[in-house]
Order: C-alpha cells, then structure tokens, then sequence
C-alpha cells in the first residue's frame, strides 16, 4: 500500500520520454535528501508538490522534489541562508525547520521534529467538506476585477496557483465570471467562489504555472528591496 506512497509518476504522451518527468520523491528515512551529483536542466516537473516556505526573506513557494520524515530537498528561487530557521506549509500543515545546505537552486530543510508521512501526504481529515487548501502567499498589491462591463479595483490579500482572495467587493459577484488583472501578470479568468465581509475568493479557470508565480513574487521582492534603498 505504502509503494504507491513512495513514488507516483503521472502518465504522459509516449513520443516524450517518461525520464524526463519528475514527481516528489518520499522515503521513510529520518535524514534530510542531499543534493544530487548532477542536474539534468531539461526536466518537466508537472508532479512535484508545492509548499510554502517562511523566512527571513518573507513567503516563497517551493517545489518538493525528495522528502523524508526528516527533511526536504526543494527546488528554491531564493535561498535562505544555512542555519536560518523557517516554516514550511505543506497540506494544511506548518513545520519549523532550518536550512542544513544550498546548492544550484536547491535547498535542504531539516524538520525540527521527525513528522509522520502518511499524515502529512494525506492532509487533514475531511470534516464538512473541507480540504487542505493550495499554499497561499500574503500579498497586498492592487488589482482590477472585470465582471461583465463592470471594474473593480480592489487590493490581492493572498494568491496561490490556483486562486486568490481580494476586496472590496460586492455580494452579487458570487458565482460570477470574472477577469482579474494584476501588475506584470497576464490576465486571468476565473470565478467568485465565496463572499465575506466585502471580501471574495476567486478560483482560477486555468491554474498558474509555478514558474510564472514564482517570477511574479520575485519581481515584487526586488522592487520593494529597491525602493526600501532608495529611501535610505
């Protein structure tokens, strides 16, 4: 029951060669996965999880490539430095950990406890119909909200791959199609899922790719980093 656990691979087209997907790799082992002797560039990663990271240089998304009831490796756009302390998000879930290596994009996290696997991959138990939401990253930028002819323009409170919440906006938008466009972001389509307090969560049709959200929040680091010197 547990190899299914291990290691899932999705199934893609034949005329692409099957070793050139990844999917997160889990094992048992107490140690935290060490870095590989090479890395192969050209790899698809469809299937590896994605986690939230908290430090010193604030919120980021990962992505989990190897993991053990010790630790992480991870693919990481901005690496903390080794022995900072941080908290990774990962289905529902928040673990302290620290920074026990760096190398080429990635990263090894070593958990400040050893975790239960099976818990942490199944997530938290269904209860009302909840289920552990994608790892979302605190933002406060402004944005336009296009439903039908009208706009709104309101502030992004949190985004994820595959949503966002943002405000002010009214309660007649629930189950509306709406497009949200937000500064060096393409355009994305979506729909009012929920409505509190003049604030509503909006799922997207169409997932982001990581990439394009990690480039997106890297854009948005730099330029506060910019305008923090400059008023020094």
């Amino acid at each position: 029951m547990f190899d299914s656990l291990i290691r899932r691979r999705a199934k893609r087209p034949a005329e692409v060669d099957a070793a050139a997907f990844d999917s997160t790799n889990v094992s048992l082992s107490l140690a935290v996965p060490r870095p590989p002797e090479r890395r192969t560039e050209d790899r698809v990663l469809p299937t590896l999880r994605v986690a939230k990271l908290t430090g010193r240089l604030g919120e980021q998304l990962i992505r989990i490539r190897n993991m053990s009831a010790g630790g992480v490796m991870a693919d990481c756009a901005r690496c903390p430095p080794v022995g900072d302390e941080v908290k990774l998000e990962f289905n529902g879930q928040s673990i302290p950990a620290s920074v026990v290596w760096i190398r080429d994009g990635l990263i090894g996290l070593k958990f400040d406890q050893g975790v239960d696997l099976g818990e942490l991959l199944a997530g938290r138990k269904p209860r009302h119909g909840f289920r552990p939401r994608p790892p979302r990253l605190e933002v406060g930028c402004g944005a336009t909200v296009k439903l039908k002819k009208l706009y709104y323009k309101v502030e992004v409170h949190d985004i994820s791959l595959g949503g966002m919440k943002v405000g002010p906006i009214d309660e007649y938008c629930i189950g509306e199609k709406v497009v949200v466009v937000v500064e060096s972001l393409r355009p994305i389509r979506g729909e009012v899922r929920w409505y509190s307090e003049r604030r509503a969560g909006i799922v997207f049709d169409k997932e982001l790719s990581f990439d394009e959200l990690a480039e997106w929040v890297g854009k948005r680091v730099e330029l506060a980093s910019l305008k923090a010197a400059f008023k020094h």
